[in-house]
């Protein structure tokens, strides 16, 4: 009987273990999501600013045939900014950096780079903590913690379910 409490008790404790991480991850995910959505709002204020969209400014490789004709000493491309278009990369924008309550007042092109940097710096931790806390939930449904709700077998299958072409 003391065996069986002592593995009991063991079993408990990496359950709670890996509870623990699962809230610590979500708890992450929801942060940085809060994160995500002032910097999205903020690349929308610059774009606004500028009169531009994520569309609106044309690839610099559409404009090759145009500059072609030109002197040997003109680049074939000129490089548009997608986010800048025509506006004054070098008008001066206030910004408050990540994480700290300093505000400077930096050039336009190199406020949103950082953010648009930022921004997919963001994305790739969101979905590294979704796919950790999908792996922490799997292994805690494993367990058999789950089991008044789903079965491991059924969480296991809904995770593998893919559609078949008929």
């Amino acid at each position: 009987m003391d065996g069986n409490m002592a593995q009991l008790q063991q079993s408990l404790m990496e359950v709670e273990i890996e509870a623990e991480q699962l809230l610590l991850a979500r708890h992450q995910l929801v942060e940085n999501d809060r994160v995500r959505n002032g910097n999205r709002e903020a690349l929308t204020a610059l774009r606004k600013r500028a009169k531009t969209t994520k569309t609106s400014v044309t690839s610099p490789f559409g404009s090759i045939m145009k500059d072609v004709g030109g002197s040997g000493s003109k680049p074939l491309v000129k490089e548009v900014c997608t986010t800048c278009g025509n506006h004054d990369s070098m008008e001066k924008t206030w910004m408050m950096f990540p994480g700290t309550d300093i505000f400077a007042k930096m050039p336009f092109h190199a406020a949103h780079t950082i953010l648009e940097k930022d921004q997919s710096c963001l994305d790739y931790e969101a979905n590294k903590l979704q796919s950790y806390v999908k792996e922490k939930a799997f292994i805690i449904s494993e367990k058999g913690v789950l089991a008044d709700k789903f079965g491991p077998g059924v969480l296991k299958s809904l995770v593998t379910l893919t559609d078949k072409p008929k």
